[in-house]
């Protein structure tokens, strides 16, 4: 873990308008760390945040109880909320994600907004099971982050819960449709290295400015696109390398951008 260059990203983040920081997600290579390590980078970027934007912590894991634990540090450390992931590889089913969830909010002060993305996990956090946790925990289970590439479940959710859960884009490209449908932002990979556009595109979305949103888009797709060429991280940890903002490097059993890219 490189923390005087973590420290430097944090505030190039800030400082180009990012509302909130989200540590040890997929971007982060949270998977590749060890407890030690993944509860640092939290602690450093609340450290170095300092309060200027709320940190959502990255907690998830495929072990309930390890969620627990990166929830529980987390809420220590002054995380504003934790972002957890549906379990991956173990392949619950609704009702094991319905416990999952519940347990974590029974047991954990942070809220929680619960984040939905079946291409990496398998599993597939349906909207009904989203709307009932959030109407058993409506203080618990406060937002979500959906990569689903449904757009209709921003309405479902909407619907079924009403316009307080705070629906977040997980997909940069469907960022402008997921706002304009009701969501309140995205947690964005894109951002990583276009932090300013991505603000900037969001925004616009919120307070209806569509025309500026659709160019601020256009401008901003083949980014998306290019970004996701080999699995996320590797392409914008290469960009970000590129434009001095980290040291090369990746854990495996990722590698390098290859060459055909």
């Amino acid at each position: 873990f490189d923390e005087p260059a973590f420290r430097q990203l944090v505030e190039w983040q800030i400082g180009n308008g990012s509302s909130a920081l989200v540590p040890c997600g997929t971007t982060g290579e949270a998977s590749t760390l060890s407890n030690a390590e993944h509860h640092r980078v939290i602690e450093v970027c609340i450290e170095q945040a300092a309060g200027r934007v709320p940190v959502i912590a990255g907690c998830g894991s495929n072990d309930t109880m390890n969620a627990a634990l990166h929830m529980n540090f987390s809420a220590k450390c002054g995380a504003k909320a934790a972002l957890v992931v549906a379990p991956y590889y173990n392949r619950p089913s609704q009702a094991g994600l319905l416990a999952h969830f519940s347990y974590l909010a029974e047991n954990c002060d942070l809220p929680i907004v619960v984040y939905n993305v079946p291409g990496r996990t398998v599993t597939d956090l349906k909207p009904e099971t989203v709307c009932e946790l959030a109407r058993r925990y409506p203080d618990k289970i406060v937002g979500i982050k959906d990569a689903s590439g449904d757009l209709s479940r921003v309405t479902d959710h909407r619907m079924g819960i009403g316009k307080q859960f705070c629906q977040l884009s997980g997909d940069d490209e469907l960022a402008l449709p997921a706002n304009a449908a009701g969501a309140v932002g995205c947690i964005s990979v894109t951002a990583n290295v276009a932090p300013r556009g991505m603000h900037e595109l969001c925004a616009a979305a919120m307070m209806g400015q569509v025309a500026q949103a659709v160019a601020i888009n256009n401008r901003l797709l083949p980014l998306h696109n290019k970004l996701f060429v080999e699995p996320n991280p590797v392409p914008v940890k290469w960009a970000m390398q590129q434009m001095g903002l980290i040291p090369d490097g990746l854990r495996l059993p990722l590698v390098p951008l290859g060459n055909a890219c």
